[in-house]
C-alpha cells in the first residue's frame, strides 16, 4: 500500500505550513483555527490544500483562478493582521478585495463582477436583475413581469389556476404557499408561468415540471389542505414520494435516480451509484470510499485510525465507539465529552489526547499520557493500567491488547458514580471477562442498546428487571441481551414466548374500540386460549409454534370481528349466509384459523353459526421416495456440508421428524457408548445405524452453537441457537435445510408415508413420538396392511408362555 499524500492525510497541516512559511509572525493556532473555519468538510479541505500546494504564490500575489474558499481565507488572514499575505485581487481591474464575487474560478470586485446586458424591455445596458418569460434579461427597473409582456404577479397567476382546481382554498394559504415555494422573485415568476402554461402539473403531471419550485408549490398546497392538487408519483416506480432529480425531462425519486446511475465500482466491482471518483475518473462505491486509507481518520474516543462512522461535535467516531459521554477529564480536569485512555483506563477529552507538554519526570516535550496539567507525564513515563498483563508485558504500548481493552470497556460501562461495579452486573461482568475470544464480547458491548442499557443500570437510571427491559423498543439485539442476562444469572429466567403473547394480547385488546367486542375477545384469548395453553404446558416453556398458533387464532377472531363491524353486524346477529359470504370474500384474511373462534363461540352459546372442521384426507405434497433416498445419501457422504445440517436433514428424511421438534432436541435425547448410539424421539429409543451414529458422535464432540457471550459450555441443546441457553429457531433450521435442496414438509410426508407401509401404527407412534391417531391416519393413507397385527400378536402370546 503506497504512502498517502499529505494533502489527503493532513490537508489542514499542509495549508497551515504553507501560510506560516510565508508569514512567520502569524500564530500557528490562530492560523489553524482560520483554516478550519473556512475549509469546511474533508473534500473541501483537500481541494483547498491541493490548490494551495500547486500554486503557493497565490498567498503573495492574490490572483485567481482559484477556489472561492481560498479567496475567503486570504481575506480572513489579512483581517487577522497578516502583512506578508496578499488580499484577493480583482481579475479585471486589479483592485484589492475585502469581499469578492466569482465567475468560474476568477474573482471580481463589485463593479467588474456583475454581468451587464441590454434590458429586453427598455434597452438600457445594466446589471441583469431577472429574466422574462422568454428568458430575456431584464434590469431592476423593469422587472420580469412588467412592460410589453406584463400582467398579473405570480400569486395572482397561481390563484387563477387554482380557481378551477380547488376553488375552496383560501387566498391567504395560496399566497403563503407561493412565497414559501419560491422565496426569490425571479423563481416565483418562472414557477407561476410554468403552472399557467400547464395547469395539469398540479393534478398529477408534476413529474414533468420545468422547475423544482413547482414541486415545492404542490407540497405546500397539499400541506395547506388543497383537495384537488395531487402529489406527482415517480414516473419510473410509481411511488408517491419526494422527487429528487430530473432524468430525460421527468423528475424521479432518489432510489430511481440512484438505479439509473448504477455502474460497477472500480474497487470491488459492486454495481451501485458512485459516491466519488478516483484520480483516473473511475467510479468508487460508498464502501470503498470510506475504507480508502486516505479517508481513515483518528477516532477521538479510542485514538485509532479507523473508518469514520459518525462525526460528533468533538471529532470523528469509528463504528465501534458510541458518542462520547460528558465527564471530568483526568488531565485538564474540565467537564467535557471524554473518551477512555487505553493506557490508563481514565477519561480524557479529545483536546488532551493531542496535547504536548513538558513531562514532569523526564523533562521532554511529548504527548501527555496521564497526570494533571500541573504535573503532566508523557506516555513513556505513565504507569499502565495493566502492568501485569502477559500479552502487554513486552509491548511498547501497554493496554492495547484485546483483553485489556475488554477490561477497560467493562469498567467504563458497569462502574457506577462511586467507582464500584454495580452488584447486579457482577455475574455478567465475570462471564464477559471470561469470553473466549474476548474480541467477541468487545464487539457485542459496542452495540446498541447493549451499551446504553448497561450504562443506565450502572448509573442507577434503570433497574435491571424484565419489566424495565419490556419498556424499551423490542429489537433482536435487545432479545439477545436479555438471553445473555438470563444465561449468566443476572436476570431470573422466564417464559419468553408467554411474555410475548401477553404483550400481544394487551395491545390487541386495547385496540378494540367497542367494549362488547373487547370483552368477547378477552374471554376467548385470555380465559380460553391462554389458560388452556398454561394448563397444557404445566410449567414447561411455551414453544414458538404454540405462540404462533395462539397469535393466528386471535388475529383470525379480530379479522372476523372487524368484518362484522364494517357490515353493521354482531356475532349474535350474524347469519350463516353472512359467514359464508366472509369465507368466500377474496379480500378477507385469516379464513382458516377463524373456525376455532366460531366453534368456541357456539359452545358458549354466543352464536348459532357453524364452522365445519376440515378432515385430513392424506398427504397433498408429492410423494417421491427416490428423491428422498438421493438426498439422504448426499447428507450421509458429503463432508462439505455442516455436520449439524446433515444430522437435522437425516432426522427429517429417515425418521419423519418435524423441524420444530428437531430444533428442541437436547443432548439427553442421545445416548452414546462404545458400540452403539441411540436417540429417543418417542417413548422407545431408536438405535442409529452407521454412518448416522458416527455423524451424531461428531456433532456431540464438536463445538455446538456460535453463541459465545454468556453461553454455557457445552450447550445442553443438540442444535443450539445464536442466543445463549436457547435452541436454534425452527424457521432458521428449516431455511438451512431448504438451502440444501430439502423441503422439510414434503420430505417428512414422504418418510411418514413409506414408514407407515412398513410398520404398524402402534410401533410407529412409540418410535417417532407422534400421536397414535396420526399414525393410524397415515397407515390408512398409505394402505398399509396392518389390520390383523393386533390379532396376530394376541395369538402369539399363549404360545410364548
Amino acid at each position: 500500500m503506497g504512502e498517502v499524500p499529505a494533502v489527503l492525510s493532513d490537508p489542514i497541516g499542509v495549508m497551515v505550513g504553507l501560510i506560516t512559511e510565508v508569514d512567520a509572525e502569524l500564530d500557528h493556532e490562530v492560523v489553524e483555527a482560520m483554516v478550519v473555519s473556512v475549509a469546511g468538510g474533508r473534500a473541501k479541505r483537500r481541494k483547498l490544500a491541493q490548490s494551495l500546494a500547486e500554486r503557493p504564490e497565490i498567498l503573495t500575489d492574490g490572483r485567481s483562478p482559484a477556489p472561492r474558499a481560498l479567496g475567503d481565507l486570504l481575506i480572513e488572514l489579512v483581517k487577522a493582521g497578516a502583512t506578508a499575505i496578499s488580499p484577493p485581487i480583482c481579475a479585471k481591474c486589479g483592485k484589492p478585495l475585502r469581499t469578492l464575487q466569482r465567475r468560474g474560478e476568477d474573482w471580481y470586485c463589485g463593479v467588474c463582477g456583475p454581468i451587464r446586458l441590454p434590458c429586453a424591455n427598455c434597452g438600457d445596458v445594466d446589471r441583469v436583475h431577472s429574466r422574462d418569460r422568454h428568458g430575456q434579461p431584464r434590469c431592476s427597473r423593469c422587472g420580469p413581469g412588467t412592460g410589453l409582456d406584463g400582467g398579473p404577479g405570480p400569486i395572482e397567476i397561481v390563484t387563477e389556476v387554482l380557481a378551477s382546481i380547488d376553488p375552496d382554498l383560501p387566498a391567504e394559504a395560496i399566497a403563503a404557499a407561493v412565497n414559501a415555494a419560491a422565496p426569490q422573485a425571479g423563481k416565483r415568476h418562472q414557477m407561476a408561468w410554468a403552472v399557467q402554461d400547464r395547469p395539469d402539473l398540479l393534478i398529477g403531471a408534476g413529474a414533468e415540471a420545468p422547475t423544482p419550485a413547482v414541486l415545492r408549490l404542490i407540497g405546500k398546497l397539499c400541506e395547506a389542505g388543497a383537495v384537488g392538487v395531487v402529489r406527482p408519483p415517480c414516473p419510473h416506480c410509481g411511488r408517491v414520494i419526494k422527487l429528487h432529480r430530473p432524468i430525460g425531462g421527468q423528475w424521479r425519486c432518489r432510489t430511481c435516480v440512484a438505479k439509473s446511475r448504477a455502474q460497477p465500482c472500480s474497487g470491488c466491482g459492486r454495481v451501485c451509484e458512485a459516491a466519488a471518483r478516483n484520480d483516473q475518473g473511475e467510479p468508487i462505491c460508498p464502501n470503498c470510499l470510506v475504507s480508502d486509507p486516505a479517508n481513515l481518520e483518528v477516532c477521538v474516543n479510542c485514538g485509532r485510525l479507523r473508518v469514520v462512522n459518525t462525526r460528533s461535535p468533538d471529532g470523528p467516531l469509528c463504528p465501534t465507539c458510541p458518542p462520547l459521554p460528558t465527564t471530568t477529564c483526568s488531565i485538564c480536569e474540565q467537564r467535557r465529552p471524554c473518551g477512555s485512555s487505553r493506557l490508563t483506563g481514565l477519561a480524557w477529552c479529545p483536546s488532551c489526547q493531542h496535547r504536548d507538554e513538558r513531562c514532569s519526570r523526564c523533562g521532554q516535550v511529548k504527548p501527555v499520557g496521564s497526570g494533571p496539567l500541573t504535573e503532566p507525564l508523557c506516555r513513556d513515563c505513565t504507569v499502565p493500567a495493566f502492568p501485569d498483563c502477559p500479552v502487554c508485558e513486552d509491548s511498547p504500548r501497554p493496554g492495547q491488547c484485546v483483553e485489556c481493552r475488554l477490561e477497560l470497556r467493562l469498567r467504563k460501562l458497569m462502574t457506577g458514580p462511586d467507582g464500584v461495579t454495580h452488584p447486579a452486573l457482577l455475574p455478567l461482568r465475570d462471564a464477559l471477562a471470561a469470553t473466549d475470544p474476548p474480541g467477541t464480547a468487545l464487539r457485542w458491548l459496542a452495540k446498541e442498546p447493549v451499551a446504553t442499557v448497561l450504562a443506565d443500570v450502572a448509573a442507577g437510571r434503570r433497574q435491571l428487571t424484565h419489566a424495565d427491559l419490556d419498556e424499551l423498543p423490542q429489537r433482536t439485539i435487545l432479545n439477545h441481551l436479555r438471553s445473555v442476562l438470563v444465561a449468566t444469572g443476572t436476570l431470573p429466567p422466564r417464559d419468553e414466548q408467554m411474555a410475548r403473547l401477553e404483550r400481544f394480547l394487551i395491545d390487541a385488546l386495547a385496540a378494540r374500540p367497542d367494549p362488547d367486542q373487547r370483552q368477547l375477545l378477552h374471554r376467548y384469548a385470555v380465559w380460553h386460549l391462554l389458560r388452556r395453553l398454561r394448563r397444557r404446558n404445566n410449567g414447561s416453556l411455551t414453544t414458538n409454534e404454540q405462540y404462533t398458533v395462539v397469535l393466528q387464532r386471535v388475529r383470525s377472531a379480530t379479522a372476523l370481528l372487524d368484518w362484522l363491524t364494517a357490515h353493521d353486524l354482531t356475532l349474535a346477529s350474524c347469519g350463516q349466509a353472512d359467514l359464508d359470504q366472509w369465507l368466500t370474500d377474496d379480500d378477507a384474511s385469516h379464513h382458516h384459523h377463524a373456525g376455532h373462534f366460531v366453534r368456541w363461540a357456539a359452545r358458549q352459546r354466543l352464536t348459532t353459526l357453524s364452522f365445519p372442521a376440515t378432515r385430513w384426507q392424506g398427504p397433498t405434497r408429492v410423494i417421491d421416495d427416490q428423491a428422498r433416498w438421493d438426498a439422504a445419501r448426499r447428507l450421509l457422504h458429503d463432508d462439505t456440508i455442516g455436520s449439524r445440517d446433515r444430522l437435522a436433514g437425516l432426522l427429517v428424511l429417515l425418521y419423519a421428524q418435524p423441524v420444530a421438534r428437531i430444533s428442541r432436541l437436547t443432548t439427553d435425547h442421545v445416548t452414546i457408548d462404545d458400540t452403539t448410539a441411540t436417540i429417543q424421539l418417542g417413548t422407545t429409543p431408536i438405535t442409529l445405524p452407521e454412518p448416522v451414529a458416527n455423524l451424531t458422535r461428531h456433532v456431540l464432540d464438536g463445538k455446538r452453537g456460535h453463541a459465545t457471550t454468556g453461553a454455557a459450555a457445552p450447550s445442553p441443546w443438540l442444535f443450539p441457537g445464536g442466543q445463549p441457553g436457547r435452541p436454534i429457531r425452527a424457521t432458521h433450521l428449516g431455511t438451512r435445510l431448504k438451502d440444501l435442496g430439502i423441503q422439510p414438509g414434503q420430505a417428512r410426508s414422504t418418510a411418514l408415508f413409506q414408514l407407515a407401509t412398513e410398520l404398524p401404527a402402534a410401533l410407529l407412534a412409540r418410535m417417532l413420538g407422534i400421536h397414535i391417531d396420526v399414525a393410524v391416519a397415515w397407515q390408512r393413507a398409505s394402505s398399509g396392511d396392518w389390520m390383523n397385527y393386533a390379532a396376530d400378536v394376541s395369538r402369539r402370546i399363549p404360545e410364548n408362555r
